[in-house]
């Protein structure tokens, strides 16, 4: 994890758990924190010249801008004292904006829940970072909770899953195979588990079973993170079971697009 970790900026409380969440990762890692902020113009899709985004000509939205980015870097500074910010006001739409942010970062960080039609997809296409979205009140004794299953491109996600539990001190709830070809990727010889598990001896791991709606929330109630692989096409919202968790799911979710870890 090389690139920052970048976080949207929009004062509201959800944002507000973003900051912390984000501040947080990028410490951890050792990486810097990106705060973004997006001004919605419909003339324009992302400009990043500050000096000229402030369309009242008077200051108040820049002083409003510049409260909310100040109180976002207080809060980080909080949980991590020692972090390298800097901060971005660019013209866009969020999701595009971040789109923007996101081309060298390690991490983007989402306040939840995310509105209707928001396009998670967009920033999760293959290459790009993984994408945590903030929800609920994630408890911090949880578990984390993989739900990638099956699919050739899970090394990606399930490295991610690992490489979180190990920081959080926390047990790794995996999928149950209940195919050849899911038993070959997460069990068998030079599979997901058994490679991550010797990189990662300190996380223990437990299965669980059922890939409906209903098995997915059950698995994830009292976690403290659930992480959701993609199918790596590009431009897609996660499969079935991302879209469950990101509506339904009590603690935050990461998005971690298809890839070889």
């Amino acid at each position: 994890m090389n690139g920052p970790v970048v976080v949207e900026v929009d004062g509201s409380a959800s944002s507000r758990a973003a900051v912390e969440t984000a501040a947080w990762e990028a410490g951890r890692h050792g990486v810097g924190l990106r705060l973004a902020h997006a001004v919605a113009s419909p003339a324009r899709d992302v400009w990043s010249d500050a000096a000229g985004w402030d369309p009242d000509g008077g200051g108040g939205l820049r002083d409003r801008v510049k409260r909310v980015l100040a109180e976002a870097e207080r809060r980080a500074l909080r949980v991590a004292p020692h972090l390298s910010i800097t901060s971005d006001v660019l013209i866009g739409e969020p999701v595009t904006v971040l789109r923007s942010e996101a081309e060298d970062a390690s991490l983007t960080v989402l306040g939840g829940p995310l509105p209707r039609g928001f396009g998670v997809g967009l920033l999760v296409a293959p290459g790009r970072c993984p994408v945590l979205v903030t929800r609920g009140r994630p408890n911090p004794s949880g578990t984390v909770v993989l739900t990638a299953g099956a699919l050739p491109g899970s090394w990606r996600a399930a490295e991610f899953a690992f490489a979180e539990a190990s920081a959080r001190g926390a047990d790794l709830v995996v999928p149950h195979a209940r195919t050849f070809f899911a038993a070959r990727l997460l069990d068998g010889p030079g599979g997901a588990i058994p490679a991550l598990r010797k990189r990662y001896p300190e996380v223990t791991v437990r299965p669980y079973r059922g890939r409906t709606r209903r098995a997915l929330l059950r698995a994830a109630a009292g976690a403290q993170l659930v992480v959701v692989g993609t199918h790596g096409r590009p431009g897609l919202a996660p499969g079935s079971a991302g879209r469950t968790l990101l509506r339904h799911a009590h603690c935050s979710v990461a998005v971690v697009p298809a890839g070889k870890a």
